[in-house]
């Protein structure tokens, strides 16, 4: 059957209305594509079989199978750069995206925290990760079985890190200073990347200067002194790049001059320390300053803002310098402010520049001190909540909304968790707690529970020295939290216990009332709704008078009363929350009550406007980037869609939830 439609002929059924007004098609949010490893610096030489070996993993890929490729070589050798080039080249070649890890960043204490490396991932592609962390791997294996990506994985220490982030299909570069042979068992192509010879690094010097600047024995030299390191002899080709009248000859016999050695890795690294001691001393006062805080700094990243506030000045332009001369690099994060990252060997550098410095201690304290001011300025743009210590942070730069401060903190997660640990090793105890104090809204809402735990327990012990018992009690209650959180109930219950046995020194009876809280979610989680209601009432007595704790209270309430079989009194709870919660502009708590509004309602059989209020939180969860809150609201959509018999609504959150948790 044909139609003739305004002319034109069309197959099937024409339906002929008057004015319908708009239609609106529902269209699926594109799926993220990330790009994340960085663009390729400048000249590039005598790499070709290690290309090759790229390259050739291409065609494994072609065969729709994962492929390996292990480089590895000396710290500064090239290998980042190399793996640079190879993904700039063959972009096309992974359709879903480009994905980078420094496990440098994840490692502490000898370990790699791989949970939260996949849950960056994750992110990266679109899907909140579990909060269970030991799910988070068959979940990436899951994301990645349809997707052709890469994955760069930089600064490996051992195989069995490697094995445990292998996707389901595409490509995975691995960069090492180790060798890596247990690799080749798991299909692995293993390349050592080795120094560039004297005829490679002069080809790549005179790159740079053009072939009238330096003989080819001060070339050799030049090379021979830099260790053959492309990393060092950027470094100083850049210092020779900016100034035109500086013979390479001068610096050539500059670095024969220079004594001392520093061990940067390992023996196999050479004596470097001639070649940087040479490009810092070519450093203006300000970069030179700046190099500073990057020898003191404990965590990866600087930033302007890190750099003014410790009194770094011209801060803008020594960055600029440092990158000129090719000591950082630019670092790709998801919030609005800048922030670069030294390579490990110039890292090393420049602690040993600073071990004697007489102000190191009081850099080091205004590093801690800008952290834990910023840190405090954060979770205050998140909204109200229980805070023991005072408001800090004056004369750093705020934050506009909450989601700004939330992915300001996630950005700065490696250089929060560092300044804790550093700060614990002085015994500034203050300062410890003060910063994990305010972290909990990072590591609640993405679920850092493995960096909050080992967090706190350093923030219990400084409380414990700086005699707080309020803040003790409190860091406990977290602590439990977090073991609630990943469903280890006895190791919450513990530390519930350890914190009532303070609470004859308690002196802020909110503090208290996070305790019966506490109680009350494990009453719930043990399957005794009854019990848990006794726990949030009484919370709730604790906290009256203060605005979003009664909030808190009443959410918990309600859903305990959903539970125990009593929605209609839940509604009651709820609307009183409702009304304070709206009154004090509680951003967080209007995004859950809805939530907990469509459970009451789904028990009392009101489908329809139970539907209406999951969709209001999914709209809110989604304006506060709160991804495992819309992934609860979802969950429950399908579930009334189901049996109001609605196939489209079960499809567009089903849809949803394949991005947030396929």
């Amino acid at each position: 059957m044909t139609n003739t439609v305004s002319g034109a002929t069309v197959g099937g059924h024409v339906v002929q209305a008057d004015s319908i007004g708009s239609v609106h098609f529902h269209q699926p949010d594109p799926v993220p594509r990330p790009r994340q490893v960085r663009a390729p610096h400048g000249p590039f030489v005598n790499r070709e079989p290690e290309l090759a070996a790229l390259t050739g993993a291409l065609d494994r890929l072609d065969e729709g199978e994962p492929a390996i490729v292990v480089i590895t070589g000396l710290g500064g050798v090239g290998k980042t750069e190399l793996i640079a080039r190879f993904t700039k080249e063959h972009r096309s070649h992974f359709p879903d995206g480009d994905l980078y890890a420094d496990l440098q960043a994840y490692r502490h204490q000898g370990g790699v925290d791989l949970a939260e490396l996949l849950a960056g991932f994750l992110r990266a592609l679109g899907t909140e990760p579990p909060a269970v962390e030991a799910e988070r791997f068959t979940e990436f294996r899951t994301v990645t079985a349809e997707r052709r990506c890469l994955f760069f994985l930089d600064n490996v220490e051992h195989a069995a890190e490697v094995r445990a982030l292998l996707p389901s299909s595409g490509l995975v570069v691995v960069a090492s200073r180790r060798r890596l042979p247990a690799l080749r068992t798991d299909g692995a192509e293993v390349r050592q990347l080795g120094p560039l010879s004297a005829a490679a690094g002069a080809d790549l010097v005179r790159a740079w200067l053009g072939a009238e600047r330096g003989t080819d024995q001060e070339l050799a030299e030049l090379v021979e002194l830099c260790g053959g390191l492309p990393l060092a002899l950027n470094a100083v080709g850049s210092q020779l790049l900016d100034r035109d009248r500086l013979a390479v000859g001068r610096v050539v016999a500059e670095l024969h001059d220079r004594e001392g050695r520093l061990v940067m890795l390992n023996d196999e690294e050479g004596d470097l320390r001639p070649t940087y001691d040479l490009v810092y001393e070519r450093l203006s006062s300000e970069g030179r300053a700046l190099y500073h805080l990057i020898g003191v700094h404990p965590g990866p990243f600087v930033s302007v803002e890190l750099a003014c506030a410790v009194g770094v000045e011209q801060a803008r332009e020594a960055l600029n310098e440092l990158r000129a001369v090719h000591l950082l690099d630019e670092v790709v994060d998801d919030d609005e402010e800048e922030r670069f990252r030294a390579h490990d060997v110039v890292r090393l550098h420049a602690y040993d520049r600073t071990r004697e410095l007489p102000n190191r201690t009081e850099i080091l304290a205004r590093v801690v001190a800008y952290f834990r001011g910023r840190a405090s300025l954060a979770d205050r743009a998140m909204g109200a909540r229980l805070r023991l210590q005072d408001p800090s942070g004056e004369g750093l730069p705020g934050f506009g909304s909450y989601a700004e401060a939330l992915e300001w903190m996630q950005a700065e997660r490696a250089n929060l968790r560092a300044v804790v640990e550093t700060a614990a090793e002085q015994r500034w105890h203050g300062e410890v707690w003060r910063i994990c104090e305010s972290l909990w809204p990072l590591y609640h809402n993405r679920k850092h529970y493995q960096d909050l735990i080992a967090t706190h327990r350093l923030g219990v012990e400084s409380a414990q020295w700086d005699n707080q018992p309020n803040v003790v009690v409190r860091l406990r209650n977290q602590l439990a939290r977090a073991h609630y959180e990943r469903k280890e109930y006895l190791l919450a219950a513990e530390q519930l216990a350890r914190a009532t046995e303070l609470v004859p020194l308690v002196t802020d009876r909110l503090v208290v009332g996070v305790l019966y809280e506490m109680d009350g979610l494990l009453c719930l989680a043990d399957g005794r709704p009854g019990r848990a209601v006794e726990r949030f009432t009484l919370a709730l007595e604790e906290n009256r008078g203060d605005d979003h704790g009664e909030t808190v209270q009443r959410y918990h309430l309600a859903q305990a009363l959903i539970a125990d079989g009593r929605p209609e009194q839940a509604l009651t709870v709820l609307a009183e929350a409702a009304t304070r919660a709206e009154g004090t502009e509680d951003l967080d708590m209007l995004m859950k009550l809805p939530l907990v509004r469509a459970r009451a309602h789904h028990a009392l059989g009101q489908l329809d406007v139970a539907v209406t209020q999951a969709e209001a939180c999914v709209r809110k969860a989604r304006e506060l980037s709160q991804y495992p809150k819309e992934a609860q609201a979802h969950t429950l959509l399908v579930a009334l869609a189901e049996e109001l018999e609605d196939p489209d609504l079960a499809e567009r959150s089903r849809a949803r939830l394949r991005e947030l948790r396929p």
